[in-house]
Formats: C-alpha cells, sequence, structure tokens
C-alpha cells in the first residue's frame, strides 16, 4: 500500500467516504481540495459490469473531450507527398521521416500521439515493439491509422482521447485541469459518460455502470452517484 503524506490524510477525514456525490458536488470536492504546486489533472474512473477477458464484453472507444485536456497535444504524423504538407496545415508537431525514425529507436518520445496513414504502416510496424508499450501505436479502431489526417490531428489537437476497458472492468481517461473549474470539468465528464453509455455491450447483463469517481492527480477519489445515468 502506498504511504500518503499528512495533507491526503486531512482531506481523507473530511470526505464522506460511504456518500455517492453528483458530478459537480464530487468536482467541486476534489479542485477543493486540491494541495499540489502544479496544475493537477482530474481523471475519472469508472468500474463497468463487464468481462474483458470476452471480446465481445470489450469496451473500446474514442472521445473529443468540449474542453479539451488543458495541454498543448504534440502530434507525431507518419505520412508522405502530399499527405505531409496536409498533416503541417492541419497543425501536426512532426512528419516521421527516416531520421525520426532512428531517433525513436534510440529512445525520443517527444510526441503525446502518433497517426500514420495506411500506407505507412509498414514502416510504423517496425517501431511497434516501442510505440505499443506506451500506448503511442497508430490504431485503426482509435481513427489514428487513415488518410483523413485533417481529421484526425485536430481532433488530437483539440482533445480526442482513447480509452479502453482494463481486465478489472474499469476505464480510466483524464478530463482537463484542475484550472479547467467545475463547469468545464463537468462538461467533459458529461461527454465522456455518454460515450461509455454508448458503447454498451449487448452481451452485457445487469449493472453496466457499477461505479464512478474523479481525482486529482494528487487527490483521493470522490465516489459519485451512478444512479444519476438513469
Amino acid at each position: 500500500m502506498p504511504k500518503h503524506g499528512k495533507k491526503y490524510k486531512e482531506i481523507i477525514q473530511k470526505i464522506d467516504r460511504q456518500k455517492r456525490y453528483s458530478f459537480t458536488e464530487a468536482l467541486e470536492i476534489s479542485l477543493s481540495s486540491s494541495y499540489a504546486k502544479f496544475d493537477e489533472t482530474v481523471d475519472i474512473a469508472v468500474k463497468l459490469g463487464v468481462d474483458p477477458r470476452h471480446a465481445d464484453q470489450m469496451v473500446r472507444g474514442t472521445v473529443v473531450l468540449p474542453n479539451g485536456l488543458g495541454k498543448d497535444v504534440k502530434v507525431l504524423v507518419f505520412a508522405k507527398g502530399e499527405k505531409e504538407k496536409e498533416a503541417l496545415e492541419a497543425g501536426a508537431d512532426f512528419i516521421a521521416d527516416e531520421e525520426t525514425v532512428e531517433k525513436i529507436k534510440n529512445g525520443w518520445f517527444g510526441f503525446d500521439k502518433a497517426v500514420a496513414t495506411p500506407d505507412m504502416m509498414g514502416t510504423v510496424g517496425k517501431l511497434g515493439r516501442i510505440l505499443g508499450p506506451r500506448g503511442l501505436m497508430p490504431n485503426a479502431k482509435t481513427g489514428t491509422v487513415t488518410f483523413e489526417l485533417d481529421k484526425a490531428v485536430k481532433e488530437l489537437k483539440a482533445g480526442k482521447i482513447d480509452f479502453r476497458v482494463e481486465k478489472a472492468g474499469i476505464v480510466h481517461a483524464p478530463l482537463g485541469k484542475a484550472s479547467f473549474g467545475v463547469e468545464k470539468l463537468e462538461v467533459n465528464a458529461n461527454a465522456f459518460i455518454a460515450r461509455i453509455l454508448a458503447l454498451k455491450p449487448s452481451t452485457s447483463k445487469g449493472t453496466y455502470v457499477k461505479s464512478i469517481s474523479v481525482s486529482t492527480t494528487m487527490g483521493p477519489g470522490i465516489k459519485v452517484d451512478p444512479s444519476i445515468l438513469k
């Protein structure tokens, strides 16, 4: 078990651990309890009533958060010819040439997201063992393997996130920065939850959303009442 500091323990004592709050209340508590000297990220965790071991119960998708993530997302694009120009005009930070590929092989990761055109996947595939474990591998299911680079790059820069249910049935995602304030974070949270609900597998029986919690980088999880989704 991780050891928590004095401030964290003081915050825990002020929270009713048995209560389930509305999104507004949970975010207010989370933000008012923030004590870090940096602009913390606010995260959401949703426990789903699915068994990810079964392919037909895998919950995976993407969503563009209306208020973004509060960070400058660095996008690397694997493309050639006219598609290079399209990517740069859309706001891409890097175009992966041979030198860039070698830099990645040597440990360079100065980007947050990677996009590739289908005809470049032969090159990208050689980096699979490096990009895959870091969640940077372009994937058609998340819209990052596409010829529509203008759309893909702009969505990523605007705050598009991809998510996938973990083995324990939990989906984690960032909602933005603490400096956003409650209103903007709640809008992002509602967009994320709406997407989760839309992806409910037909084979999922019983309660789909079992629990929800929000937290800042350094703070405790504040439980949200899942019944508000009904």
